[in-house]
């Protein structure tokens, strides 16, 4: 979903700072402007964590525009992915062969961990984990 957020444009000593009107007290900073967008998403799943529910729809920028507290910046429409936000469980379906099953359950009880808990992490690793 597109959301406007204010830049206050930085410099070779100063990150960019970035201001979400709909979102009071959440901000972001990044370096490069192509680091930007990444910095947005992170800092909203974070304000936004486990409560997708909180999420206020978009403010038209026209609205926003004419606020005499945005000045000096620029203003952006971020596309922030608000399914990241929602971290409630979704029961799924996977078959796996038993003697698998049977080894992930033995480190997951070792590791103090659930099945779901054990299969979660090894998803997100493997997905922070570059392919060739």
């Amino acid at each position: 979903m597109l959301y406007p957020v204010y830049v206050h444009v930085g410099d070779a000593k100063h990150a960019h700072g970035v201001t979400f009107p709909d979102f009071p007290g959440c901000f972001a900073a990044a370096d490069a402007w192509d680091d930007l967008p990444a910095a947005i998403q992170d800092a909203v799943q974070a304000h936004f964590y486990g409560e997708p529910d909180a999420v206020p729809p978009p403010t038209a920028l026209e609205d926003l525009a004419a606020d005499a507290q945005y000045s000096g910046g620029v203003w952006l429409l971020a596309d922030v992915d608000l399914t990241r936000i929602d971290t409630k469980p979704v029961r799924l379906n996977v078959s796996l062969p038993s003697n698998l099953v049977q080894q992930i359950d033995t480190w997951a009880s070792t590791h103090h961990m659930t099945r779901s808990g054990f299969l979660a992490k090894a998803a997100q690793e493997a997905m922070r984990t570059p392919t060739n």
